[in-house]
């Protein structure tokens, strides 16, 4: 079985791309996030034709993420249960489903923007929010995982010069604190190996060629529980679909599982 997580920023935008890369990877599970449209305007149609369901959660705007299988698609709650909202609207950053024998959650953490900035204090809370919300899946008997954008490296090694980042969001001590409570919950992270270079970006800015200078950073992850990542038979990042024009500024995650 086969699962990916890919952050497309806008599925308007991507959509040839996306369609292409589904019928050319195998994919049977994809946790897709920053789709940027309403509900109603979801492809649903063209990739009914592909053989794949789809549990949405999207309004529009900046948000909007999507489980996508062909495998089936049960028991899908959208939203966490008790997520903070900000400015007064709780966005639609997560989607669960279960698709064939395992379980996943897609989501979109929030960006946090600055340290001090309020955007930032309600990642931290999304966080604990999403933390609550999977525990109960993350320490049972069948495979589980979150899948998604975090929006947060890891470790130093996730980007290609912590320096950079010194004093801004993506590698704070309290951002990876709120990855280290996620991982607590029975989660652990599987991470994959990168197709070139030493390390497996997974984000690249589209400004100041940070892509050919391999200026990136793994935001993009795969939390899995203990039946699940003993399951995984291979995990890398498709770093070939970040190249060529109209390309989203994330590249795909893909897990390969023996369930």
């Amino acid at each position: 079985m086969r699962i990916a997580t890919w952050n497309v920023n806008s599925i308007t935008a991507r959509l040839p791309r996306l369609l292409a890369w589904l019928e050319s990877s195998g994919t049977d599970v994809l946790c897709l996030q920053e789709a940027k449209v309403a509900e109603e305007q979801f492809p649903f149609g063209q990739l009914r034709e592909l053989g794949y369901e789809a549990a949405v959660h999207a309004t529009g705007r900046w948000n909007g993420v999507a489980v996508l299988s062909r495998v089936g698609v049960e028991d899908v709650v959208k939203g966490l249960p008790g997520a903070p909202g900000y400015d007064g609207v709780v966005e639609p950053r997560a989607v669960a489903a279960t698709c064939g024998p395992v379980r996943v959650w897609s989501v979109y953490v929030p960006n946090g923007r600055e340290v001090g900035h309020p955007h930032y204090a309600y990642k931290l809370q999304w966080f604990e929010a999403l933390r609550a919300a999977v525990a109960d899946d993350a320490a049972g008997p069948r495979p589980f995982a979150v899948l998604g954008d975090y929006n947060v490296a890891p470790t130093d090694d996730d980007v290609y010069d912590r320096a950079v980042f010194e004093g801004s969001t993506h590698v704070t001590p309290a951002e990876r604190a709120a990855l280290a409570a996620l991982r607590e919950t029975g989660l652990s992270d599987v991470v994959p190996r990168p197709l070139k270079y030493d390390h497996p970006f997974t984000y690249w800015d589209y400004r100041q060629l940070g892509f050919p200078k391999n200026r990136g950073m793994r935001i993009d992850l795969v939390y899995g529980n203990e039946p699940f990542a003993k399951a995984v038979e291979d995990a890398y990042v498709d770093r070939e679909e970040r190249k060529g024009k109209g390309a989203s500024d994330h590249a795909p995650v893909v897990v390969d599982l023996d369930v």
